[in-house]
């Protein structure tokens, strides 16, 4: 098995819960997965079938019920709430598809803030935040602010911080519902080249055709279970 091939996230026997009111529902039932390194791997299933718990799980926004994930190599159930923050903040990029752009500040100021979070000089920050607005295509942008820009432009600035950091996964939940196809398909495009650029691994919870399209691996649940995992023919 190449480099490539490795696992970076694996889920053994993984179960979620929550309480509403009285009622126990359970969100995930015995998840046994393993997502490969640098690849689109996509998370798919109805409403309520899953897949956003089990985006958090892998986020470490959340924890189990039981049974184990693992990510980036380390055991999520042996951090405490302050390293679980500090390896998420380390490993781990998130797109959301309301964009979560902090509107008082610039795209160039979106994108930096999690430089600036880690404490990294001005110098290196600047440089660092200009390249990757030159890669997404929005140098030219960098001081306007998201409610002066399109839906495009804003998941474009959402890829940018998500990518600033040069995490191992990028985790994206429904990232082009916003948009409309054509600008989503670009959206698609541009994740697809970033991908091969800094060699990370991307995970989906979507419904978008166009982008399961795309998808090296598709993992399919329903219920809260797993009803398929395989690779897509593209």
């Amino acid at each position: 098995m190449s480099a490539e091939a490795q696992p970076i996230v694996q889920l053994r026997n993984v179960t979620k819960s929550y309480k509403v009111g009285r009622i126990e529902v359970r969100a995930l039932r015995g998840i046994t997965l393993a997502i490969l390194s640098q690849h689109f791997t996509m998370l798919v299933a109805p409403s309520g079938g899953g897949k956003t718990t089990l985006l958090n799980l892998i986020g470490c926004i959340d924890r189990p019920s039981s049974g184990v994930v693992e990510v980036a190599g380390q055991t999520i159930a042996r951090l405490s709430d302050n390293a679980l923050s500090d390896f998420r903040a380390h490993k781990i990029g998130y797109i959301f598809q309301g964009f979560s752009l902090l509107p008082v500040l610039s795209a160039f100021e979106n994108v930096e803030y999690p430089l600036l979070l880690t404490g990294m000089p001005a110098t290196e920050r600047r440089r660092a935040t200009l390249a990757m607005l030159e890669a997404v295509g929005l140098a030219d942008q960098k001081n306007r602010r998201p409610n002066d820009m399109s839906g495009g432009q804003k998941q474009r600035v959402a890829i940018a911080r998500a990518l600033i950091k040069r995490p191992a996964i990028v985790l994206a939940d429904e990232p082009t519902a916003n948009l409309d196809s054509e600008t989503g398909a670009g959206i698609v495009t541009l994740m697809r080249r970033m991908q091969g650029e800094f060699k990370t691994t991307f995970i989906f919870a979507t419904h978008d055709p166009h982008l399961i399209s795309q998808a090296d691996v598709i993992v399919a649940m329903r219920d809260g279970a797993l009803v398929d995992t395989g690779s897509a023919a593209r």
